[in-house]
């Protein structure tokens, strides 16, 4: 209240709102002039604007009879600009730069906070601005100068010049047809400087006339500063009480993102990266960083995240590779995108780009040669793969960008494990479509890997089976009480102790284990969760409780069960792989990642109704050992039980046989005539065809 008295109200003053000038009112900023001229006194000669732009062009005169004025310099210019001839074209005509042109710019992006103001009589009349334009000197005639300097130069070297240079030369040109545009090309065009700049010089000038300060066009447009009507009709917008009115006329400050420099499309602050989900800023990362070490990743992320769910992301958008992160070949090239070398679509770039990533977890080194005789693509697509992970060493190739991460790898089994049973998936793939040889599959022995042997000591062994052990002890924790309070439900004297779980140590067995990994070394023992023991019911039996055998069995019984009702027809080797596959879709800690050997899964095979067809491969074959075992569904409870069984008895005598002897033979052991689609279905869910003839799937060797 004190403050108030010692600051009275001395003068009430009504506000108007004009709206005759609305949208049409700019205010022109000039630059700095001495005192002694003001710019009534200077004379526009002319002006104009390009009214989308908001930009202005004023040409002014300059005083020339000014003491001031150095004429000299003024006829210098004009004979630079103009040279000797005077025409139409000519910018100064007097021979004396006599004008000079101004040019705006916009001072600021949002006007919509100022007005112009007129005071008369107690009265405030107020018009809103449309735009702020501040007018610079244009200095477009240095360039005319420099052009005819160089039109100078050229036609003095032209004029020395012998005669029979001066003739014209038959010249070879090259003609190049473009290909038709994209979408996406089409649109970085359109968001290109150049294609602003372009359209920004297609607009039209609108040419203006300019009225002088006292001239009576000026005076009358000078009313429509006032409001042209007082009553409240007129002013409703400021029938406002004095908070909304101070609210009105100087709204809170608040940061535009227009204002806001505009970074490229490619870069991000950590401080907005970090106002993204978890799964969003990982992304980023990676397909900025391409490679990166997990430590690195959980750096950039800050302190307070948590690690775990930083793993369940990191598998969305990247793969293992020699212990490093390396960002998903289809998160750098989405679906319907192109190369923008070659045009290759981005299905075709991804499995390109696989391979390379599957060379690099068998080798530290690729050859780039090898790489583009197997993908098949152009030299500049396969020089950015490699760029993307590796370093080119002269005369050795290119080695992986980064040493390998022994501590992530020792840290997290089940990470390492469960990547690797998704490159071996695929591995399996890139077989297929690419037709890999032998040679290409095999990973070549370097000096630069001696700094982590691939062989593994049976101590070794056994800690990491130890780890493994402790890793999952809470589910087996859980497993022991389960069974404990079933063993005193029955009343018996049972007793059990986790204290005596023991990793059983034996010997490999001869039998062959999964071909499943191309670390052996780091996984010896366990290959992609499957111990290649052969007698893997005793294995199971001495570290896990009799509950989590059962439990094993029963899922593993349930993956043999739905896969074969799907294919009918497998290879030892497709069902291995199609295994490794459902483990890695599996979280951490499944009981099936307790050990799973050949013949565990072979015997689960036989006791779900599967019968294995001897079928007579040719003796040349080609085929590895678990390619050659072939188990078909004897009966899966349909109508064409029958039908599969006498075309499975077929095979088993046959290693490829004609279409118009299965159907003769299935008509004949059915006792009657099939049609086209019975047959059809029959060889769909067991056969394929190649050449004329039909194989039992997985038995083609190409």
């Amino acid at each position: 209240m004190a403050n108030e008295e010692d600051d009275p109200i001395i003068q009430e003053i009504d506000v108007f709102l004009a709206r005759s000038l609305l949208e049409k009112l700019y205010l022109f900023q000039y630059p700095i002039r001495p005192a002694s001229m003001t710019y009534d006194d200077v004379t526009h000669l002319s002006a104009k604007i390009k009214p989308k732009q908001q930009k202005v062009e004023l040409e002014m005169a300059i005083d020339t009879l000014n003491p001031n004025y150095c004429r000299s310099k003024g006829e210098q210019i004009a004979l630079n600009v103009d040279g000797t001839c005077t025409d139409e074209t000519s910018t100064y005509s007097s021979k004396l730069m006599d004008k000079q042109t101004f040019c705006s710019s916009q001072a600021a992006s949002s006007v919509s906070r100022y007005a112009a103001a007129v005071y008369k009589k107690g009265e405030l009349h107020l018009t809103p601005l449309h735009g702020i334009l501040q007018l610079r000197p244009s200095f477009t005639y240095l360039d005319k100068a420099d052009a005819k300097h160089r039109e100078r130069e050229a036609a003095n070297e032209g004029g020395d010049s012998s005669q029979d240079e001066a003739e014209d030369d038959v010249k070879q040109i090259t003609v190049r047809f473009s290909r038709p545009e994209t979408e996406q090309a089409r649109q970085r065009r359109v968001q290109s400087y150049e294609f602003l700049q372009k359209r920004q010089a297609e607009e039209h000038w609108v040419h203006l006339h300019y009225y002088g300060l006292k001239d009576s066009r000026s005076e009358h447009e000078r009313q429509y500063l006032f409001s042209q009507g007082h009553g409240l009709a007129e002013n409703t917008e400021l029938i406002k009480s004095p908070s909304e009115y101070l609210m009105m006329l100087m709204p809170p400050s608040v940061e535009e993102e227009n204002d806001k420099p505009v970074a490229p499309s490619n870069v991000l602050s950590m401080a907005q990266l970090r106002t993204l989900p978890l799964a969003d800023q990982i992304k980023i990362l990676m397909k900025n960083v391409k490679v990166m070490p997990f430590a690195n990743l959980m750096s950039l992320l800050g302190s307070g995240t948590d690690s775990t769910a930083v793993l369940r992301c990191i598998q969305q958008v990247a793969m293992l590779v020699q212990g490093n992160w390396v960002v998903k070949s289809d998160v750098l090239y989405p679906k319907d995108t192109s190369s923008p070398h070659s045009g290759v679509p981005a299905e075709v770039l991804c499995r390109g780009r696989d391979f390379v990533m599957w060379k690099f977890t068998q080798d530290r080194w690729v050859v780039r040669k090898e790489v583009a005789a197997v993908t098949k693509l152009c030299p500049e697509d396969v020089k950015d793969f490699l760029e993307h992970m590796s370093v080119a060493r002269i005369n050795k190739g290119w080695e992986f960008m980064l040493p390998y991460d022994e501590d992530f790898v020792k840290k997290h089994p089940d990470i390492v494990q469960r990547q690797h049973m998704l490159w071996m998936g695929i591995q399996a793939k890139l077989e297929k479509v690419y037709n890999l040889l032998k040679e290409h599959l095999t990973p070549k022995k370097q000096e630069a890997q001696s700094a982590h042997p691939l062989l593994v000591s049976g101590e070794q062994r056994v800690n990491m089976a130890k780890a493994k052990v402790k890793q999952n002890y809470g589910q087996l924790e859980k497993e022991f009480q389960k069974q404990k309070a079933e063993i005193k439900s029955n009343d018996t004297s049972a007793k059990l102790d986790v204290s005596n779980i023991r990793i059983k140590e034996e010997p490999l067995s001869d039998e062959e284990p999964m071909e499943t990994s191309a670390y052996e070394g780091m996984n010896n023992g366990i290959v992609n969760g499957l111990h290649a023991e052969e007698d893997s019911t005793d294995s199971l039996n001495s570290h896990l409780p009799g509950g989590c055998i059962d439990r094993v069995a029963q899922e593993l019984k349930a993956f043999v069960s739905s896969t074969f009702k799907k294919q009918f027809v497998l290879t030892l080797s497709e069902l291995k792989r199609l295994f490794n596959l459902h483990l890695a879709s599996l979280p951490p800690g499944h009981t099936l990642f307790s050990g799973i050997s050949d013949k565990m899964l072979q015997d689960m095979v036989l006791d779900t109704g599967c019968k294995q067809i001897l079928v007579p491969f040719p003796p040349q074959t080609a085929a590895s050992p678990d390619e050659l075992k072939v188990y078909a569904l004897w009966e899966a409870g349909d109508t064409y039980d029958q039908h599969r069984q006498v075309l499975l008895e077929i095979f088993s005598k046959n290693y490829r046989v004609r279409r118009n002897v299965i159907q003769n033979q299935l008509s004949q052991e059915c006792g009657e005539e099939l049609n086209k689609q019975e047959v059809d279905r029959v060889l769909k869910d067991c056969c394929v065809s190649y050449g004329g003839m039909w194989y039992l799937k997985g038995t083609v060797q190409s």
